[in-house]
């Protein structure tokens, strides 16, 4: 399920990007950090805003504000927009149900037929033994 996150709960900050790119890295501010304030945010239910705190790992702040940081491109607007899609992919993946495991019964033939191997197993190690005189 998808949820509609208001723009206005977005903060954007504009921060130098790292790594090579020459002098256009040292002069313009192109990588992004979006922060959205998990807990406090009225879009998301509960148990969606647990499981996205448990998915960001140490991406969240002690006060429950997820930071995520794009610098994949050199223009503004597409660092903008790549980090609001990898905070929509982290939002549908906290949204998603976990399927409920169904317990499978072992057949009766594997099971029989594991118990005729450990006691051809068994019987092969009992004439390992010592040999009597008799």
């Amino acid at each position: 399920m998808s949820w509609f996150i208001n723009e206005n709960e977005l903060r954007y900050d504009f921060i130098r990007s790292s790594g090579p790119g020459g002098q256009n890295v040292n002069k313009v501010s192109t990588a992004v950090q979006l922060r959205f304030n998990i807990k406090n945010s009225p879009s998301l239910p509960g148990e969606v805003k647990t499981k996205l705190i448990a998915i960001a790992g140490n991406k969240v702040t002690t006060d429950g504000t997820l930071i995520i940081e794009a610098s994949r491109y050199r223009s503004q607007l597409k660092n903008r927009q790549d980090a609001r899609n990898r905070l929509n992919a982290m939002i549908d993946l906290a949204s998603r149900k976990e399927k409920k495991r169904k317990k499978s019964r072992v057949p009766e033939t594997v099971n029989q037929k594991r118990l005729q191997n450990k006691k051809r197993k068994s019987e092969i190690k009992k004439m390992r033994g010592k040999i009597s005189p008799d």
